[in-house]
């Protein structure tokens, strides 16, 4: 089984239909053949529930609740880690990285995953880990 990490923009995706994604990421998740545990965080679940309408925030929410995505959580002090990224990884020419993508940089140092389910492209195309290894995006 392989895991990947996935971000705020695809798990919206997953459950708004009008999404332009959202036949990509459903097919990913549906094929027997390629089977995919996801790994997530809290602030990438809150940003997708924000963004979604009430109705299809519970149902995202439930599908948490049911084991759909496995949330990491992180401690306070791995705060100092995601702001110095956050902070290095803001070039004048290029959108800074935000919480979101601080948290999932987070979670592929703690984990070794380096496969992530993400619309934000340009972000993690730029971002390289400890190792100076990069994403692979999906």
């Amino acid at each position: 089984m392989k895991i990947a990490l996935v971000d705020a923009g695809p798990l919206v995706a997953l459950f708004n239909t009008s999404e332009p994604t959202h036949a990509h990421y459903d097919r990913m998740l549906a094929d027997p053949d390629r089977p995919l545990r996801l790994y997530t965080t809290w602030p990438c679940i809150a940003e997708a529930s924000q963004r979604l309408d009430p109705q299809t925030r519970l149902q995202m929410l439930n599908w948490v609740a049911l084991g759909g995505v496995q949330v990491f959580p992180f401690d306070t002090d791995d705060l100092v880690d995601m702001t110095a990224w956050m902070k290095a990884c803001s070039e004048p020419a290029q959108p800074p990285m935000d919480f979101t993508d601080a948290s999932l940089y987070w979670l592929a140092s703690e984990t070794g995953v380096k496969a992530i389910l993400t619309i934000d492209v340009n972000g993690f195309s730029r971002y390289r880990l400890p190792d100076g290894s990069a994403f692979e995006i999906h």
